[in-house]
């Protein structure tokens, strides 16, 4: 291919996760299963690790390697956990949650209305990653958000 490439690839234009994982073949089956994700593209080194890989779930896209210590790409398992929660929406959210748990994923958190309009909950993927899912149910300004949160927190 030749030409001017663009600066920010079409499908990017917003932050996009970048996972470590062990055993990123696995992940991508996983993820494939308990959302739905489309594999895009896989680059597997001679060592037969994913070096570099990208799916999409819905239209996230999402990147993913295996492990690579000696360059201090290490996973949440290795950590002993991840600071970062993924947040999706889905047309379903009930659903979804009740797919991603037959594949695998712990529910953390019940699937549940909240104040702020979305029905949601949260799952961790049998890799270390937490996953907030939630289907949208009530648009609202921030001034209703607010108003609900101060009436349920006080």
């Amino acid at each position: 291919m030749t030409g001017k490439a663009k600066p920010i690839p079409d499908g990017y234009q917003a932050a996009t996760p970048y996972l470590c994982v062990k055993d990123a073949a696995a992940a991508i089956e996983f993820y494939k299963k308990a959302f739905g994700a489309i594999e895009l593209l896989r680059i597997v080194g001679p060592d037969g690790k994913v070096g570099h890989a990208e799916m999409k779930i819905g239209n996230a896209p999402i990147m993913l390697s295996d492990e690579y210590p000696e360059m201090q790409v290490v996973s949440p398992q290795t950590l002993g956990g991840s600071s970062v929660t993924i947040m999706i929406f889905f047309e379903d959210v009930d659903a979804l949650a009740k797919q991603a748990v037959a594949a695998g994923a712990k529910l953390v958190r019940q699937v549940e209305d909240q104040f702020y309009g979305d029905r949601s909950g949260l799952l961790e993927d049998p890799f270390g990653h937490r996953w907030s899912v939630a289907t949208r149910k009530e648009d609202m300004t921030p001034e209703e958000m607010r108003k609900r949160a101060k009436a349920l927190y006080g």
